[in-house]
């Protein structure tokens, strides 16, 4: 089984008639680094004494008070729902569905953006630049992810680049295929390039399902 490095699942606390309604209050009593993510995570301790961990926003800080529900204030780390912020308002940790806990713009340093509002729903610019049709129950937190900046800093040396993905359960360094020798994998020999279709079978076995599995196409697009 493998370890469990995460501290906490940064999730949103459960949807209730009162933040529907009105709203919840709750205090930031610590910042955690969370070793399985980029983001940083705020402890939060609801009026009702329970704890939850929810990903922080830039800005906040220890001791600080947290609204969340329909009602609250439009401040940076508040909890709202999609339908009660204002167009243009920074917002981040953005549920697909009413009470699913958040899990959309959860990366360090991300946000979206309020398009624009109807009777039901709320469009979301992301980060990608798609805009995303999304309930007006929805919630998510006013501001941007905490530990923007991060990918500003360069790697130098590939021993950084290690750690970083050791820390993460990831392999680091991988070659390439193509690099192999004919024993080692499909695309190895024939000079640094596949040496056949790369088109593989859904259906294929383990060591042969490699390169594009399943294509649709092949080839490069047509400009017209």
């Amino acid at each position: 089984m493998a370890p469990k490095r995460g501290v906490f699942e940064a999730k949103y606390f459960e949807l209730d008639k009162n933040q529907l309604d009105g709203k919840l209050f709750g205090e930031i009593v610590e910042l955690v680094h969370n070793p399985v993510s980029f983001s940083v995570l705020a402890k939060l301790m609801l009026s009702d004494g329970s704890v939850h961990y929810t990903i922080a926003a830039e800005g906040q800080f220890v001791g600080q008070r947290v609204e969340a529900g329909k009602t609250a204030s439009l401040e940076i780390g508040n909890v709202l729902m999609l339908g009660s912020c204002v167009e243009g308002c920074p917002v981040f940790n953005i549920e697909k569905i009413p009470g699913d806990g958040g899990s959309m713009v959860r990366s360090s340093g991300a946000y979206s953006l309020i398009v624009a509002r109807d009777k039901k729903f709320v469009y979301v610019k992301l980060p990608s630049g798609k805009t995303a049709l999304l309930h007006q129950n929805c919630r998510a937190t006013i501001g941007v992810a905490a530990g923007g900046g991060r990918v500003e800093k360069p790697m130098v040396k590939a021993g950084t680049r290690f750690h970083l993905f050791s820390a993460k359960g990831k392999a680091y360094p991988i070659t390439r295929g193509v690099a192999m020798n004919p024993v080692s994998h499909p695309f190895g020999g024939a000079q640094h390039h596949p040496g056949k279709s790369k088109s593989t079978s859904r259906h294929a076995p383990a060591g042969r399902k490699v390169g594009a599995i399943a294509s649709k196409r092949t080839g490069r697009r047509k400009k017209n």
